[in-house]
């Protein structure tokens, strides 16, 4: 039985108790179809006990789930059992930070808008450190470090063979708020600029210029899943990372990022700008 399941384990579990609660049918019923008791559905949903991928289709062929895709999707959430390289971090880091980096992982498309800091995985080892020193309550010098290394590590899903499409919205203020002074700042914008050739990325900036727009003042990151049941929303909060899957909160975001996407310059005139701003540094 475990104790301390993974995001992806309880976002497991979530699946099957939505795909139960759709058939209309308890967690004794649905026990009852694999004589079984209400605890082992219970503790599946709960992400406390493991189930395989089998068992998986067995369950939704009795909530009469229809969606090959989605159960499909979800059985292959129970095939992947190696330690991800961020577990190495489990006693060190708050479990949501580790539970992003597993998300990241799995992710088919990463989307993601910002409108006074860098996104994570496009920052440079200074500037993600000057990000941490300005955290509340203070950070030892020790936290800091690991956190930066973890920051750094999770960026290796923009470099892996065959690396998911990442889109980023950033905000021109992002774009000129000087971290660490001039010197810092500078790097990480000519940083944003080599990312932003990359093939799989697409960098966006919302200029002062586009006025207000939907989602200001939010930090949002999406991370679709292999269906879009399966998606993530990912809210950066002073006290900690909040995930959101309900399929109404999904559909809000899709909508909120489609439309600051629209109102962004596109890649071109996105890379003048910031080479713009790095001239006047």
């Amino acid at each position: 039985m475990r104790t301390n399941p993974t995001g992806r384990q309880l976002r497991l579990g979530t699946e099957l108790r939505k795909l139960r609660e759709r058939a209309g049918l308890t967690a004794t019923e649905a026990g009852q179809l694999l004589g079984s008791k209400q605890t082992f559905i219970s503790n599946i949903e709960a992400g406390r006990a493991g189930v395989s991928a089998e068992r998986v289709r067995t369950l939704a062929c009795h909530y009469d789930c229809s969606d090959t895709a989605l159960v499909e999707a979800i059985a292959a959430m129970t095939g992947d059992r190696k330690r991800g390289w961020w577990e190495e971090y489990r006693e060190i880091l708050p479990g949501a930070l580790l539970d992003l980096a597993e998300v990241e992982h799995h992710a088919v498309r990463l989307r993601t808008a910002i409108t006074v800091h860098i996104p994570g995985l496009l920052q440079t080892t200074e500037h993600a450190r000057e990000t941490f020193r300005l955290v509340v309550p203070d950070l030892s010098p020790p936290d800091i470090e690991h956190r930066v290394s973890f920051r750094i590590k999770r960026q290796a899903v923009l470099f892996r063979d065959a690396p998911a499409p990442y889109v980023a919205v950033i905000h021109e203020a992002a774009l000129r708020m000087q971290f660490g002074g001039p010197t810092i700042a500078r790097a990480q914008l000519r940083h944003l600029l080599e990312m932003s050739e990359r093939d799989h990325i697409t960098l966006k900036v919302l200029p002062f210029a586009a006025g207000g727009f939907p989602g200001s003042g939010q930090s949002i990151f999406y991370s679709s899943g292999p269906v879009p049941q399966l998606d993530t929303v990912h809210l950066d909060q002073s006290h900690g990372p909040v995930f959101l899957d309900a399929e109404a909160q999904l559909g809000k975001y899709r909508v909120l990022l489609d439309r600051m996407e629209a109102k962004a310059l596109p890649p071109e005139k996105a890379r003048d700008l910031i080479h713009s701003i790095t001239q006047e540094l």
